[in-house]
């Protein structure tokens, strides 16, 4: 409030006039001087002082503290995704994996609502793996490992984990593509080092136990059809030419 002090009256000889109180003196001062009889609200003095840019000043401060507070929910959010995760590999040690897998899960649901959670989601994803693989899932392994690595190319323990999978299912040639991938990644890795070693021979194997399987089957595809002559395949024979190196076919009887 502001108060102007007036300079006293001149005393009178005669009696003494009563007290003016303090309030009505400022009051009749201002009106003298020509100034608002109450003085104007905070707000007003700020909304004055700037310009009538206030309101604009207080908006932009909310906004700024809702975007706090969104932060906070985010970070908060991702506690509990880790909290999750971190439950799961706890119950993992413990060899219950299903129930570990549960908790993957809910992590993956509270990471899907943020954004940059990628490292999250991809680590649930190739420990959900890992369980699938231990309860001899093996379909189910590849294809959390595939889910982590669309996350993270360069995640090397779903690319062994995929490789072991595939391994089990006899997929030779897949295991050994993302053994050459772990190398890439990672030349000094060991374990990529010794699974090639040991797969390439069994993917060469399968191929050759395939090959003889697909030419069984057209051997039985052929004697059905020409048994009805009274021929069989056996009747034909690839014979080399020894000049040219090429092959014919000769009936015998």
């Amino acid at each position: 409030m502001v108060v102007i002090e007036l300079e006293p009256e001149p005393e009178e000889a005669t009696r003494p006039s009563p007290p003016v109180p303090e309030e009505q003196v400022a009051t009749e001062a201002a009106g003298e001087a020509g100034l608002p009889s109450s003085p104007p609200a905070p707000e007003e003095e700020a909304a004055a002082a700037a310009g009538g840019d206030a309101p604009r000043a207080e908006e932009e401060e909310e906004t700024f503290e809702d975007a706090l507070t969104d932060e906070q929910l985010r970070e908060k959010a991702r506690s509990q995704a880790n909290d999750a995760k971190a439950e799961g590999n706890k119950l993992f040690a413990a060899g219950q994996y299903e129930e570990a897998l549960s908790q993957y899960e809910m992590a993956l649901q509270i990471a899907a609502e943020l954004e940059s959670a990628e490292d999250i989601r991809s680590a649930c994803h190739s420990n959900r793996a890992v369980c699938f693989l231990k309860l001899g899932k093996h379909d189910e392994t590849i294809k959390e490992c595939t889910k982590a690595l669309d996350l993270n190319p360069s995640y090397v323990k779903a690319l062994l984990r995929r490789a072991e999978a595939h391994e089990k299912l006899e997929h030779y040639d897949e295991a050994i593509a993302d053994m050459k991938k772990v190398i890439e990644l990672d030349p000094s890795n060991q374990q990529a080092t010794r699974s090639l070693f040991r797969l390439e021979p069994l993917a060469a194997e399968k191929r050759e136990k395939m090959k003889e399987e697909m030419i069984a089957k057209l051997k039985d595809l052929g004697n059905s059809v020409l048994g009805r002559f009274g021929m069989s395949v056996d009747n034909f024979k690839a014979v080399q030419d020894p000049n040219t190196g090429s092959y014919s076919i000769q009936f015998q009887k």
